[in-house]
């Protein structure tokens, strides 16, 4: 199996690959998804970026971003730091 495929328009991305990025092992990615630590989404290019697909995975304070053609090769991978559980903490903290 390929790594990111498509199929009737939804995209299926191989477990491994998450958990690598993550640190984690396969059976930890597919609990962390079912518990809704892990999400993800899709975004679809427009203009220059058409026929292209962002797929993006959350998980604590960082993301997996891929960016696929439609046959779901993977045209570049990226980790980043979102920062997400700081700014909740920030949000919430008693003002003064």
């Amino acid at each position: 199996m390929t790594q990111v495929t498509l199929k009737a328009g939804e995209f299926t991305v191989d477990a491994d690959l998450i958990a690598a990025a993550f640190a984690l092992d396969q059976q930890a990615v597919q609990a962390r998804m079912r518990a809704g630590e892990i999400t993800s989404r899709c975004a679809t290019g427009v203009g220059e970026d058409e026929g292209r697909f962002q797929l993006s995975f959350h998980y604590q304070s960082r993301a997996l971003r891929l960016i696929v053609d439609g046959s779901g090769r993977i045209l570049s991978k990226a980790m980043e730091v979102t920062g997400h559980r700081r700014r909740a903490a920030a949000a919430s903290a008693p003002s003064a």
